[in-house]
């Protein structure tokens, strides 16, 4: 297929894992150019959800809410499965970590809608330093399309936490903290067109 003047696959699931501020959203967007691909990010999984329960910052989420996201993440993993075109591309978002049991969980399932549709799939980690961080989750940029994050929380889950290692064969790890969306977007499509 040809696309912008380039070869690109098709029927490709890319899923960027890393923390808020790392650039998922806008990387996906940058690359959904390239790969003529729709992105599904995993805020439009949770606010439908979220946007329903009034929420005190810096209390918990009721634990109950996780099962509400995931029949909203069900529903959407299983419309891409069995109504999307065959030759669709897809770009996924989430912030998963390698000590949560269900964020594996959550991973799992998105490998399994790729393996039903045979889709290429291609796990992408992007890291980013932590003073990169701090100044990327609050910035206007960021608070015009989702909330801004305490910065000393970002940094806090950096140091304790670890992106998802998938493991997987195609799964492709790329810092952030100097390279600008369009960059990391055209890494990540030369990655793909590689395998493919």
């Amino acid at each position: 297929m040809l696309y912008n003047g380039e070869m690109t696959a098709t029927n490709v699931f890319v899923y960027l894992i890393g923390f808020a501020g790392v650039g998922k959203l806008t990387t996906a967007r940058k690359l959904a150019e390239l790969l003529d691909a729709r992105v599904v990010d995993n805020h439009w999984i949770n606010n439908p959800i979220f946007g329903l329960i009034d929420r005190d910052h810096g209390v918990p989420l009721p634990a109950s809410i996780w099962e509400q996201t995931r029949k909203v993440r069900h529903a959407v993993l299983e419309t891409i499965a069995t109504l999307s075109s065959p030759r669709a591309n897809f770009i996924l978002t989430n912030s998963l970590t390698d000590e949560d049991p269900e964020d594996r969980r959550i991973y799992e399932a998105v490998r399994a809608t790729a393996e039903r549709r045979n889709a290429l799939f291609v796990p992408v980690r992007l890291l980013c330093d932590e003073e990169q961080l701090t100044k990327r989750v609050v910035s206007p940029e960021r608070a015009a399309h989702m909330k801004r994050m305490n910065p000393v929380a970002a940094a806090e889950e950096l140091r304790i936490h670890t992106p998802l290692l998938t493991h997987h064969t195609n799964e492709l790890t790329l810092e952030t903290s100097a390279s600008t969306p369009d960059a990391s977007a055209r890494s990540i499509c030369d990655h793909v067109n590689r395998i493919a």
